[in-house]
């Protein structure tokens, strides 16, 4: 009896031990790469506040009232459409803001009035195309070139959805094209819309760490995930290129990458009449090709550092990057930049080194490429919404020192369930905890996504709540409010 009970209590003796040891923290020597610039802010809340002011207004106005007001606002639009159009219009000049303005001062009458929708977006694809196709002399390392771009791009796109969030569910948009750039590369089709090897596929996927990816910048967009398509020139199939935290760079079909949940898709394109192209017009297909052998020769591991400069290991924009890189065409002109200290103490805690690096919304504002089409999911750009800004005001908590924390007690069994992830990694499986995660930076995103969710489902109520009391859809910026006030309160009750 007393042999067993020493064979028990040395057993134990050893368990407490290894857990002790599994206990101890682990190395803090991860480098940084930090980035010396300020996050974009539009700090016009007024404004915003007047926009949907206006809109309620707009709801209550006679047809005759509004149409004659909206008809001045779309000739103006137009006017100053074309005069950019037809001159060399420097980034800095006040034209883009008046165009700007006039669109956001229309968005909420047009969406008091759904019959003009349809020439909305038609206007919107114009000025879209036009300061896209002048942005093509700008510098973009100069800030104020990519201030203009981002504001005037992104802010019509934001425009734009919020007049659908207005509209019944079947009357929203799901695709919009932009322009059919000329491609001399195998072509096919997909969602409707003819693509070209070489195109790439920007995305916003539906899990938590997307909004960070899409949010995180200091240019907040609506992607985060980059795909690039190669079309074989025999069966015309075609393959997407991309790198998943959970196992890499990996080679997905049509129908894989529509099963992965997506919020929001658009297809850009290198143009033509860029001297690379000119010299050589199958660039586009030979970097997507080089992409694809390259991905079916060997495991490429997911990169958490987010260091473009090294391909050993690659994250979705590298994979792009990379392949055009190599093919002549360095994509990126004006490289990402991460600035906010609270999200660079909490991408740190998931492994990022690098914040100077290549986002997938800056892709979109790269005068290299044109926006072929875009979609959005009819059913869920609410909740894209929704989505963006709990990043937002998570955002805010982490800027002001808040950090991501897990329970200390769970990393010796997380690191026990690690070392069994490695062994799957090394043969060639898809693990709980990714290949190039640690346990501790497991755990934090375990946390991270308990925090999102819990503010989420607040600010969900909060917007069902609204609805109620408005009789319409909360704009971005009452959502972000919520958010705010709901982070908040999520950090004060765990700081108890």
């Amino acid at each position: 009896m007393r042999k067993y009970q020493k064979r028990l209590l040395y057993s134990l003796v050893f368990l407490v031990a290894v857990y002790l040891l599994l206990l101890m923290p682990g190395r803090a020597d991860q480098k940084i790469v930090a980035a010396s610039h300020q996050p974009f802010r539009w700090s016009v809340d007024s404004f915003w506040n007047k926009l949907e002011a206006d809109f309620v207004e707009g709801k209550q106005t006679d047809s005759l009232t509004a149409s004659k007001k909206i008809d001045s606002l779309f000739q103006a639009s137009q006017s100053i459409c074309s005069f950019i159009e037809s001159n060399t219009i420097p980034a800095k000049n006040n034209l883009y803001d008046s165009l700007l303005n006039d669109f956001f001062v229309l968005a909420p009458l047009v969406a008091s009035r759904p019959d003009y929708i349809d020439r909305f977006n038609d206007l919107y694809s114009r000025i879209k195309t036009a300061v896209k196709h002048k942005s093509q002399s700008w510098d973009m390392n100069k800030l104020s070139s990519r201030n203009r771009l981002y504001k005037n791009l992104y802010g019509m796109r934001a425009a734009v959805e919020e007049v659908a969030l207005q509209q019944q569910t079947d009357s929203i948009v799901r695709l919009i094209k932009g322009k059919d750039e000329p491609s001399a590369t195998p072509s096919t089709e997909i969602l409707g819309i003819k693509v070209h090897g070489g195109d790439m596929l920007v995305s916003r996927g539906g899990a938590e760490v997307s909004a960070f990816i899409s949010r995180g910048n200091d240019y907040p967009g609506n992607f985060s995930h980059v795909a690039l398509i190669y079309v074989d020139e025999q069966t015309k199939i075609p393959y997407l290129i991309e790198a998943h935290i959970e196992k890499g760079v990996a080679i997905a079909s049509v129908d894989q990458y529509i099963k992965d949940k997506k919020l929001r898709c658009m297809v850009l394109r290198p143009r033509a009449d860029l001297p690379q192209l000119k010299a050589d017009p199958m660039l586009p297909q030979k970097a997507a090709k080089f992409a694809y052998i390259h991905a079916m020769q060997k495991h490429i591991p997911y990169d958490f550092k987010m260091n473009f400069y090294d391909s050993s290991a690659m994250f979705c924009s590298e994979v792009a990057s990379y392949a055009y890189k190599k093919n002549g065409l360095q994509l990126w002109k004006a490289i990402s930049t991460i600035s906010s200290p609270g999200i660079e103490n909490w991408l740190h805690a998931f492994g990022v080194e690098h914040f100077v690096t290549q986002m997938p919304s800056d892709l979109e504002y790269d005068p290299q490429l044109t926006v072929v089409a875009e979609w959005k999911d009819n059913e869920t750009l609410l909740n894209d919404h929704v989505y963006n800004a709990v990043m937002d005001g998570l955002i805010t908590e982490a800027d002001k020192g808040t950090a991501i924390t897990f329970p200390r007690w769970q990393l010796p069994f997380a690191r026990l369930l690690k070392a069994y992830c490695f062994m799957m990694n090394r043969f060639g499986k898809v693990a709980m905890i990714p290949e190039g995660m640690s346990a501790e930076q497991a755990l934090k995103n375990q946390s991270f996504v308990s925090m999102f969710q819990t503010v989420k489902k607040a600010v969900e109520n909060d917007v069902h709540l609204f609805i109620q009391q408005k009789h319409y859809n909360p704009p971005y910026w009452q959502i972000v409010k919520m958010a705010e006030k709901n982070a908040k309160s999520f950090v004060k009750k765990n700081e108890k």
